[in-house]
C-alpha cells in the first residue's frame, strides 16, 4: 500500500484532458433539432479564434429523471474538450437561435 507522506500537494487541474468546459445550452421547449444544431456547430467549429472547433465528451440533463425530451426540456449540459476558444453567447451556434449558452466550470491541465 501507498503511504501518503507531507510532501503531497493539492492543486487545481483535470485528468480528463487539457481543456474541458462545461457549458449550459439553454432554451425554453428545445428541440432535438436545436440540440443537434449546437452540437455539430460545436464540434464544427466557426469563426477561428473565435468558436473553434472542440470535441463533445458528455451529454447530460440535470432534471430528475436525466432525460432530454424534445420540445419539453430546458437546459442542457455539454461536456467539451478542446484548446481553442468557445465565445459563449445567447443566439448560440448557426441553425440554433434562441439558444443561449453560459459556462458552467472550466478545468485546464
Amino acid at each position: 500500500m501507498a503511504a501518503v507522506t507531507s510532501r503531497a500537494t493539492a492543486k487545481a487541474g483535470n485528468g480528463i484532458g487539457s481543456r474541458t468546459r462545461i457549458i449550459n445550452a439553454a432554451k425554453t421547449n428545445m428541440t432535438q433539432v436545436e440540440l443537434d444544431a449546437l452540437c455539430n456547430y460545436l464540434t464544427a467549429g466557426d469563426v477561428e479564434g473565435t468558436n473553434d472547433a472542440h470535441t463533445i465528451t458528455g451529454i447530460s440533463v440535470l432534471t430528475e429523471s436525466g432525460v432530454f425530451t424534445g420540445g419539453t426540456t430546458d437546459a442542457v449540459q455539454i461536456a467539451i474538450q478542446g484548446t481553442g476558444v468557445c465565445t459563449v453567447a445567447s443566439n448560440f451556434g448557426t441553425g440554433s437561435t434562441g439558444i443561449t449558452t453560459t459556462l458552467i466550470a472550466e478545468f485546464i491541465d
